[in-house]
């Protein structure tokens, strides 16, 4: 079958720049009877519905524990970025529904970076960030202007702990609070604790005959509203069961307690499997420029674990009794969206056509990069340059971005020096993966994370290479035309296993691209279109 890319990414594209314009916002069902979502850069789904209404995700797909600031009439938003580096990409927003992310904070590699806390205090920018490494620890960073530069990473040595959050209580000190109801004081400048880890909360604990991952008290938010302190946390787990990660909250007139668990707690929960989102949690409340107050939080999509774990948009209602409620239900429709503010385009164009500076930490990210992987990538000719690192994506620290739509075609011109290997991926971790790459004389596919069939390449070291995704199911294609004319590549895979559940790690299939073996690998004219 001989396919052009008339027939895959439309006439607006052929021949044209790289992405779709936000001009392109015409809504398309997912499904018949769902609701609709309208579309913006290269056809990815947003969350305005432009009628004075949202839908659900609030940013499309792997966002989670998301740390959300109000600067003002600005609003700032990071999520955890793992493996990924540049990390910790900061997201602004007028409006709280439309986001662009703006720059990374965090360019050294530290570890995998879990849930952070970003904060503003006397002036100054403050990001407290969990580090999964050897060994486990909290660092913080610091910044004058929320653009930066940022400060180099100050190691807290909290070795025990996760999830923190930044607190000032009414006397003026500084804490962070910690998984499991704990927490520790700062310094007043913020960047060292004083004294011990103290525990002060013990959170609500759900049914016994629920099902859950475990019982995980973590993410707590701390929120000052009116008389209260409010604390928001999630247990249940994060992932496993969709049943089992969930809202919960305390209160306390004092920033030392006694903390007091809300009688109507779980706030949010999935309850059905379903439900549109699943395992829904991490929250914290953000007031909207009309006044109105809502929460942010994370959840997996229906069947849709693959893109990990989704920011969530929720509307909340303060009670009588001093306590909220979440207003969204299952977040399943539409939502009159908060007032006020002025939109920015949201999001951002994943089609690259190589004429301005690389976007590392912005667009493009390595995975568990080196300490010189920034080295390896330069733009020259409307080309990305790879330098060629490892054998296969398994030890070469692909270049990767985060696709939030549940079906996508990307494709690139690849052109390969003498010794080398390159190719595109659907890349999860080093262990778990899959794609086509290709070295001057051989194909070379990759599955389950291992590097499996061998056939010929009549096509030299230059071809242009298309992966689709569509809903799991993956398919190549291949022309050596510069895309006049196409021909499938005759493997083909299902990926819905390729997620936390299955591996572990809380991270998301992305797709991206690798160079290996020598030389460096000539990246030419990369289109991303959502499906």
């Amino acid at each position: 079958m001989r396919l052009t890319r008339r027939d895959a990414f439309g006439a607006a594209l052929v021949g044209s720049g790289v992405a779709l314009a936000p001009a392109a916002l015409a809504a398309a069902p997912e499904a018949t009877g769902a609701p609709r979502w309208r579309r913006g850069f290269d056809r990815q789904r947003i969350c305005d519905l432009g009628d004075g209404r949202l839908l659900n995700p609030l940013v499309a797909g792997d966002h989670p524990d998301p740390a959300i600031l109000k600067d003002g009439a600005d609003y700032y938003m990071t999520f955890s970025s793992f493996d990924s580096y540049p990390g910790l990409t900061l997201w602004h927003s007028r409006d709280l529904v439309n986001w662009q992310p703006r720059t990374a904070a965090l360019r050294k590699n530290i570890g995998s970076v879990w849930a952070v806390s970003l904060e503003k205090h006397q002036g100054r920018y403050f990001l407290y960030i969990p580090v999964k490494a050897r060994p486990n620890s909290i660092f913080v960073i610091w910044a004058d202007r929320i653009d930066g530069p940022w400060s180099d990473p100050v190691d807290l040595k909290l070795p025990n702990h996760i999830d923190p959050c930044h607190a000032v209580g009414e006397d003026g000190s500084r804490w962070l609070f910690l998984s499991g109801g704990d927490r520790i004081r700062l310094s007043d400048d913020g960047l060292s604790t004083v004294g011990a880890v103290e525990h002060v909360y013990d959170p609500w604990h759900y049914p016994e005959d629920w099902d859950v991952e475990g019982f995980s008290p973590e993410g707590p938010k701390i929120h000052r509203h009116g008389d209260w302190f409010y604390m928001i946390t999630a247990v249940g787990g994060t992932a496993g069961p969709p049943t089992g990660h969930m809202v919960i909250a305390a209160r306390s007139r004092s920033i030392h307690g006694p903390w007091e668990n809300c009688p109507d707690n779980p706030l949010v929960r999935t309850t059905r499997l379903d439900e549109k989102w699943w395992s829904r949690g991490h929250a914290s409340l953000v007031e909207a420029p009309d006044g109105s107050w809502w929460s942010i939080y994370h959840g997996f999509e229906n069947g849709f674990w693959t893109l990990g774990r989704q920011a969530l948009i929720d509307p909340i209602e303060w009670t009588a009794d001093g306590w909220f409620r979440m207003t969204g239900g299952d977040l399943s429709q539409p939502i009159r969206k908060p007032g006020g503010g002025s939109a920015v385009p949201h999001g951002q164009p994943l089609s690259d056509d190589f004429r301005q500076p690389l976007q590392l930490g912005g667009k493009w990210n390595f995975f568990k990069p080196a300490p010189d992987e920034s080295s390896r990538a330069r733009i020259a000719d409307g080309s990305l340059l790879l330098e060629a690192r490892g054998t296969a994506p398994v030890d070469s620290s692909p270049l990767l971005l985060i696709a939030g739509d549940t079906g996508y075609q990307f494709e690139c011109t690849i052109e390969i020096a003498p010794g080398g290997t390159a190719g595109l991926v659907l890349f999860y971790d080093e262990k778990l993966y899959c794609g086509l790459g290709f070295d001057e004389k051989r194909f070379v596919t990759h599955q389950y994370g291992m590097e499996r069939g061998r056939p010929a390449n009549p096509h030299g070291r230059r071809l242009r290479m298309r992966v689709t995704n569509d809903r799991h199911i993956v398919s190549y294609h291949l022309s050596g035309d510069d895309g006049r004319s196409w021909r499938r590549f005759d493997r083909g895979m299902e990926v819905s296993g390729y997620h936390h559940n299955v591996r572990g790690g809380f991270l998301m299939l992305r797709p991206g691209l690798y160079s290996a073996g020598t030389g460096a690998a000539r990246f030419t004219d990369f289109r991303f279109r959502a499906l």
